[in-house]
């Protein structure tokens, strides 16, 4: 690791747990690769202390840093200004200091899209049924819909006010781009076939199916399916999760979430030093 110094500007991740981050792996690295005085740590913070930690990274000039769960919302209304994209979404992971103005940013929705363009799928034009509204799903149907989706089919439980959550959601993408959102009921076995055989591209956008429970998944089974839809899942532990194993059963083409964690991070690199994250050394170092 290079010297550090008077003058090495500090990035970071803040949330908690955070200890199990590769993040800070992924940029110091890059940051040695390109020669930047960087340095990028981990902070966990309780939600009871992130007010006073936000306003104290500002205050010691952090060049920006990045947030993960469960802060991501609640980061949102703590700093000055949000992107188009974080605005939408109502939630951002990446915050950068432009001398004492905090701007809010997603780059998590960048990171889909361009996993996806990575994969060899452009989604522009498509059909999009999505599973799930929380962060991770809000923060891609927000850069989808700027980046010309046409249409997006939220799938969420139905009852109780996480089905209240999503159709505001999905009105504010309507108002506010060119983009036409509804939500599904997830449990109406009859919608969610509907809205997949009316799409393009599959999305999971939920924990279901992640490691530890591997057994888990939200489409019943492989008749939901056909071979020319693309099927997504952002988990990345498993690799192959029992949805994308059904996928490649009814043969789909099919990708996780794996990249889309490395390109988020390098869209944040680049919002904070301007500089181009050397993505393959990453990918080739710690992706493989």
């Amino acid at each position: 690791m290079k010297e550090i110094t008077g003058h090495t500007g500090l990035t970071a991740l803040i949330g908690t747990p955070v200890a199990h981050s590769i993040s800070p792996q992924m940029h110091n690295e890059a940051f040695r690769q390109l020669g930047l005085d960087y340095v990028y740590l981990a902070f966990d913070i309780a939600p009871e202390d992130l007010a006073e930690a936000v306003d104290g990274l500002k205050k010691i000039g952090i060049r920006g840093f990045n947030v993960t769960m469960p802060h991501k919302t609640a980061v949102a209304a703590l700093v000055d200004e949000l992107t188009p994209a974080a605005k939408i979404a109502g939630a951002c992971n990446t915050v950068i200091n432009e001398d004492g103005h905090l701007i809010g940013h997603t780059t998590d929705g960048i990171g889909f899209m361009d996993a996806a363009t990575d994969a060899g799928y452009d989604l522009r034009g498509m059909t999009v049924t999505m599973l799930g509204c929380g962060g991770a799903a809000t923060a891609i149907c927000a850069q989808a819909a700027l980046d010309g989706v046409p249409k997006i089919h939220i799938m969420n439980r139905s009852g109780g006010p996480s089905f209240t959550r999503a159709q505001a959601f999905a009105k504010k993408v309507s108002d506010l781009s060119d983009c036409s959102v509804d939500v599904l009921p997830l449990d109406d076995p009859d919608a969610l076939r509907g809205a997949i055989a009316g799409s393009d591209i599959l999305i999971n956008a939920t924990n279901v199916g992640m490691a530890p429970d591997t057994d888990g998944c939200l489409i019943p089974d492989a008749s939901y399916l056909r071979p020319d839809l693309i099927v997504a899942d952002i988990i990345y532990n498993p690799r192959k999760t029992k949805l994308l194993q059904m996928a490649e059963e009814a043969g789909c083409a099919a990708f996780n979430g794996m990249y889309m964690l490395l390109f988020q991070g390098a869209a944040s690199f680049k919002c904070w030093t301007g500089r181009e994250m050397p993505v393959e050394i990453i990918r080739e170092k710690y992706f493989s």
